[in-house]
Order: C-alpha cells, then structure tokens, then sequence
C-alpha cells in the first residue's frame, strides 16, 4: 500500500503543546507522523529558542556579509580540509551548478584527528571553525544557536522516534559529545529575471542526508517544497518558527515510510538580501543507520528507499556525508582530497 504525500501548504507543529498536556499525547503524536509523513516539511513552533539568540546570529551574520568580500576570504573554506569557512557566490554547487549564495559553515569546534592510512576518509571532516577577526560576536552567536538549534532538533527526533512505535531514546545512541551537526549562515543576493531555472538557483533543487535539518528564515521567501505532483509549494517565512524537513537518514531507518523530500530555494529579486541559518543535524560519523521494526500499519505504508543512481543513498553516515562535502565544494576537495576525487561514487572507502 502507497500513500500519496499531501500537496498543500506545510502543516505546523508546537513543540510546546507537548508538555502542556492541553492535548492528549496520543493525538499529538499522530499529527507529527502525519506532516512527517505525508508532506516531509513542516513548521516548528513552541521551540523555547530564545528571539535574542536568533536574532543575534542575524546580527552578527549581516554584520559579516557586508564586509567586502576579500575581507570575507579571510576565513575561506579554501583554507580549510574540514570544509569549514565562508564560501563565495556560485562556488559551491547542488546537482552540478553553482549556487547564487555565499555563505559560512560552521560545526563542533573539534581538534582535527591524527589519521592512519586505514583510517576511514570521513574522519577527516573533523576539525576546528575558521572565525572572522574584527566581529567578535559572530563566534558566541554561531555556537549559541548550535546549542539552541540541536536541542531542538533532538526533541523532534524524539517526538518523531515515540510517533513511529519507538521509545523516544531509540536514536540517542548515535547522537552524543561526537555527534556530526553543522550549521550554515547563508546570504543570498538579487539577482535579475532568470531566463532559466540554473540562473536564479538560490539553492538547487536536492535534498538532505543527515536525519533531520531546519532552517530559520528572515521575512523574504524563497525555499520551496517539491509535491508529488511535481509542482513548488512555498514554505513562507513565519516569524518565530522553524522549518524542518526529514532527511535520508529517517528514509534510511524508516524503509521509506518517511522521505526525504526535493527542495530549493529561488534567488530573491535585485535589491534583495535574502538571509537564512540552516541547521543539520546527523549522527556520529560511524554511525550505521538500521532499519526500525515499525508497527505494521505502517509498516505496510513504507515504500522503500529511493534508488536515485545519481544520489547513492549509504547507512554508514560518515560515507555519505563526505560524498555530499566532496560534490558541493570540488575546489576544497581538490585542493586537500585529490585522492578522492575521481573515485566512483560505488567505490568510495570513504
């Protein structure tokens, strides 16, 4: 039995509604499976993040972007073989054209390993944030709203883990001091009427490999939401709400009875600065995503997972999420990865 996921508009959840008790549980719960389920995105309300945080990070986020942009190479993702840095506009790709935004990748701030020949590659993606002299607030603002964001997102995939038949610890293993979350500050400038799709790609239509993301939004539009259908639902900017999409990794675990779900996000017009905060939440690295027993009525409504051969789905986490890094950046990965360049996407011991 398939299940047609719901064209409409993105359902809303509040988080907070679940310790208020103004609900039953059980009703909640299915009402979390269901925009899991049926659409893939949805809003998050009730989260707790403090608007003094999120607001500090746009702050501090503006602040940075509206250096020239030499002063904004000084932290150059080029710099860095864990992919951390800023990256400049139309230099990181999704489906293989270039993106019409610059943004900063941050993560855990980590010391990089002492790695041996046998030594999985994905363990290379360990290491320390590059920070901007002269904006001391950016670096407390980035690491405050990891804090903040992943919490967040770990209640989700709680909630999510009990909606599935599951106890609400059944993910906790692989998401300790280790765990592999990241978080992006992104700007995306105006641009003029595109005469194709390519040439307004705010962000290429893709999707996403950790378990859960979620994005904060300013007040412009721009992310959109594939259908079923094949038609672009907009997912609106609401102030003081979160947007979160399942990833490959609950498709992984859920045998399909959750996907993961296309999007995209349009460049704004000219004299448009569209800011955003994508946030990502994944497990260890050597985690092994493994298939749930789901209760049999949902069960019979998993469809499996995708076979997409120009997107290789992995259980190891670490292999896939290296394979993401080293498409999106080719210029970081040929700068400190050439061994794994030309590797086929099959063959990767990554």
């Amino acid at each position: 039995m398939t299940t047609m996921r719901a064209p409409q508009g993105l359902p809303a959840i509040d988080l907070a509604a679940f310790s208020s008790g103004q609900a039953p549980r059980a009703d909640l719960l299915d009402e979390v499976r269901r925009a899991a389920h049926d659409v893939g995105f949805f809003y998050v309300v009730g989260h707790g993040i403090p608007e003094a945080v999120t607001d500090g990070l746009f702050h501090a986020g503006r602040t940075f972007f509206a250096q020239p942009v030499e002063d904004r190479l000084s932290i150059s993702n080029l710099n860095s073989p864990h992919f951390r840095g800023y990256t400049r506009v139309g230099t990181e790709y999704t489906a293989s054209a270039p993106d019409q935004r610059d943004q900063i990748d941050f993560g855990p701030e980590r010391q990089p390993l002492t790695l041996g020949p046998d030594d999985p590659a994905f363990l290379r993606l360990v290491g320390p944030n590059q920070w901007p002299t002269g904006i001391p607030d950016l670096k407390p603002a980035v690491l405050t709203w990891i804090d903040e964001a992943g919490r967040v997102a770990r209640e989700v995939l709680r909630v999510l883990a009990e909606s599935l038949g599951q106890s609400p610890s059944y993910f906790d293993q692989w998401f300790d001091d280790e765990a592999s979350v990241s978080t992006k500050l992104i700007r995306y400038p105006g641009v003029e009427a595109a005469d194709t799709e390519a040439a307004g790609q705010g962000v290429g239509s893709h999707k996403d490999y950790g378990y859960l993301a979620l994005v904060l939004q300013d007040e412009h539009s721009g992310l959109q939401v594939a259908t079923d259908d094949e038609r672009w639902i907009d997912a609106e900017p609401r102030r003081g709400s979160l947007v979160f999409n399942i990833g490959e990794a609950l498709e992984i675990a859920t045998q399909g009875y959750l996907k993961a779900t296309k999007h995209r996000v349009v460049s704004p017009p000219p004299g448009v600065e569209r800011f955003s905060a994508a946030f990502f939440l994944g497990p260890r690295l050597d985690a092994v995503v493994e298939p749930i027993e789901l209760p049999a009525d949902l069960a019979a409504q998993a469809v499996g997972v995708d076979t997409d051969p120009t997107n290789p789905l992995f259980a190891q986490y670490g292999r896939k999420s290296l394979l993401g890094w080293l498409r999106s950046h080719p210029a970081v990965a040929q700068r400190w990865h050439p061994d794994l360049v030309h590797v086929p996407d099959q063959e990767q011991s990554v």
